[in-house]
């Protein structure tokens, strides 16, 4: 076996930056990892390099983490960290074997989905006043994508002007790992989007940002927390949800096309979902909503 330096971790993270260049929100979180590990393994059980743990050194760690009651999501991004720096070490001949394969994620109980029904969302959209003003347009609009679409927030603000089909009344979205997918639009909400361009035009003209198609109060490309605030401002009118985000209304969106029937593979395309897996946590609210309408109207379902 080789003999791996004591700044291998060092190593390592210079490795994930310059040749996977993972953002600095990544690098950061490996390097706390990695840092958090080398502590404990010092403190713990006496081992100076983490390249010299074993499966029994990863496995305490692991547990002394269940034990503080980190967030099951932590650890096992934690365990990835380690994944994915043993293998590292691996290929490099740093060492002979990884300790890592008997090492296993947590399994994370998942959540339902959160997402406005039905009546809230009609409420919204067909009878709360929106100003006659370019940001009471553009509100309503931003209301009217997230759920008519499904298109997560960050899709929302890349959307550009020539992303929106006239002709097919359709829009091209960029989704996760730089994948395209087209993304049909009802007739309001494609009248919508005429009349906000139009409206954007006349307010803005020449000064407003051409590319994109949601623009601030300014003019200039709209940025996540105003998408949030719009999202939040308005959801409180007919919601007493405690979770008002973006995606609350890509949830709703997709619940309310399961609901009235639409195929599970249709919404995951319309999703941009890679696997059916991760559109099938939807079957359990439509289940969940098929028992709530089963218990009110079975004469024997209740007594």
């Amino acid at each position: 076996m080789a003999n791996p330096g004591s700044d291998s971790s060092d190593e390592f993270l210079a490795h994930i930056r310059y040749e996977k260049r993972l953002s600095q929100h990544t690098l950061t979180a490996y390097a706390n990892d990695l840092e958090q590990f080398r502590l404990f393994l010092v403190q713990e059980c006496n081992v100076e390099q983490p390249e010299r743990a074993d499966f029994r050194h990863i496995r305490s760690w692991i547990v002394s983490m269940v034990e503080a009651e980190l967030d099951k999501s932590t650890v096992n991004r934690k365990i990835a960290t380690l994944r994915s720096f043993f293998g590292w070490l691996l290929r490099r001949k740093a060492i002979d074997l990884d300790p890592m394969t008997k090492i296993q994620a947590l399994k994370k109980s998942r959540k339902l989905p959160v997402y406005v029904e039905e009546k809230p969302m009609e409420t919204l959209l067909n009878e709360v006043d929106f100003p006659d003003t370019f940001e009471g347009q553009r509100d309503k609009l931003v209301l009217e994508l997230l759920y008519g679409t499904g298109i997560r927030l960050s899709e929302l603000i890349g959307l550009k002007t020539t992303d929106v089909d006239l002709y097919n009344k359709t829009i091209m979205v960029l989704g996760k790992r730089n994948k395209h997918r087209i993304v049909p639009l009802n007739q309001p909400l494609f009248e919508l989007i005429q009349q906000y361009r139009q409206l954007k035009d006349t307010t803005f003209g020449s000064d407003a940002d051409q590319q994109v198609l949601i623009v601030s109060d300014k003019g200039v490309a709209a940025y996540p927390v105003l998408i949030q605030r719009i999202v939040k401002r308005h959801l409180a009118l007919v919601t007493t949800l405690e979770k008002k985000s973006p995606h609350v209304l890509r949830h709703t969106f997709a619940t309310h096309l399961l609901n009235r029937g639409a195929d599970l593979n249709a919404i995951k395309d319309l999703l941009g979902h890679s696997s059916l897996a991760a559109t099938q946590v939807y079957t359990h609210t439509s289940l969940e909503q098929l028992k709530k309408t089963y218990d009110q109207a079975h004469p024997k379902a209740k007594k």
